[in-house]
């Protein structure tokens, strides 16, 4: 049975006559890693406020354990948070900045070391108690924050894009860092992200997030292959949304091609297709398109096609159909791996 930590109860935030956050209901499961996903303004960084207790909702409820938390006073919630700019104090010491939490919360000199101490064999970094932050990398920065935002043992961990500002190396070595620490410590944890590759391999459970409304909540796996709406499936993966219309043989038709998909809608009905680009395979023989751009990724190759007024984006290895620009292919989509939508 599931074991809710934090019920989101149809929280609503208005701005003047700007809707930031519309009826979000969420229930998160203690222990787990959320990731609040969305584009800028979406409203993500607004609901993960409003947790920490910093914003306060237009209407709904916040309970956390069952007890409502809504009108509670930031710091008396106990929660863990990293910002982007990390808000480490540049004077004190990494020990002193870990420990902070804790002396404001009159732990002894005695329980405040030996959580230090904890934390930074916890964080890989034993040797640089002393050191004040300013002389650290951007990297050791990240992990002396995150160690002071867990030193407290907060019963909730808050992360807003806290690996925004490091190179693409770090933070995918970091993304390992802070999955690895948050299981470790099994603290139920809620990031913002608008890096959906980030979100894909940190979460346990996607929120994603559009215009203040939530447009599907699931695990990782399901969003991507079985996107609730057609933002979801733009967003995550940038699928192609291709009009689609249903042959009379009930099947799905794209691009005036049967894919062999059977659907429930009336021959002739109208609707729209999420293809992702590794479900589409290049072929020769029946060319319908043009490449228009090619590219080598390393592992894959990926190419651009022009058909029919449509610029569709196509993933695969390359010697199943090397294709440069100009050349002419055919496509074919794989039926399995096709979402279906109203028009």
């Amino acid at each position: 049975m599931r074991d809710t930590h934090l019920h989101i109860e149809r929280i609503s935030k208005s701005y003047g006559t700007v809707q930031a956050l519309s009826e979000v209901d969420l229930q998160v499961a203690r222990g787990a890693f959320v990731c609040l996903l969305g584009p800028s303004g979406c409203g993500k960084t607004t609901l993960l406020r409003i947790i920490a207790g910093f914003e306060q909702a237009s209407s709904g409820r916040l309970l956390q354990d069952g007890s409502d938390i809504t009108a509670m006073a930031p710091h008396r919630r106990g929660f863990g948070m990293v910002f982007q700019s990390l808000a480490l104090f540049p004077h004190m010491s990494v020990a002193e900045n870990i420990a902070y939490g804790l002396k404001l919360r009159k732990a002894s000199r005695a329980e405040q070391a030996d959580r230090v101490e904890e934390l930074l064999t916890v964080i890989e970094l034993p040797h640089i108690a002393d050191r004040p932050v300013s002389a650290l990398s951007g990297g050791q920065r990240q992990r002396v924050a995150i160690a002071r935002a867990l030193a407290i043992r907060p019963k909730l961990f808050l992360l807003d894009e806290p690996l925004s500002a490091l190179d693409a190396k770090l933070r995918d070595n970091m993304q390992i860092e802070l999955r690895r620490l948050q299981q470790s410590f099994g603290v139920t944890t809620v990031l913002v992200t608008h890096d959906q590759t980030e979100a894909l391999m940190l979460a346990d459970e996607l929120v994603v997030l559009n215009q203040g409304v939530v447009q599907q909540t699931a695990s990782p796996t399901e969003v991507y292959r079985n996107p609730a709406t057609p933002f979801v499936a733009d967003f995550i993966g940038a699928a192609n949304l291709l009009p689609a219309t249903v042959t009379s043989l009930g099947t799905l038709g794209i691009l005036g091609q049967d894919t062999g998909l059977a659907v429930s809608q009336a021959p002739g009905s109208t609707l729209q297709a999420a293809v992702r680009a590794e479900a589409i395979t290049l072929e020769r023989g029946a060319e319908t398109g043009t490449v228009s751009f090619a590219r080598d990724l390393g592992p894959v190759m990926e190419w651009l096609v022009e058909t029919q007024g449509h610029e569709i984006r196509v993933r695969g290895a390359g010697g199943a159909a090397p294709a440069q620009t100009g050349d002419r292919v055919g496509l074919r989509f794989d039926a399995e791996r096709i979402t279906v939508f109203a028009a």
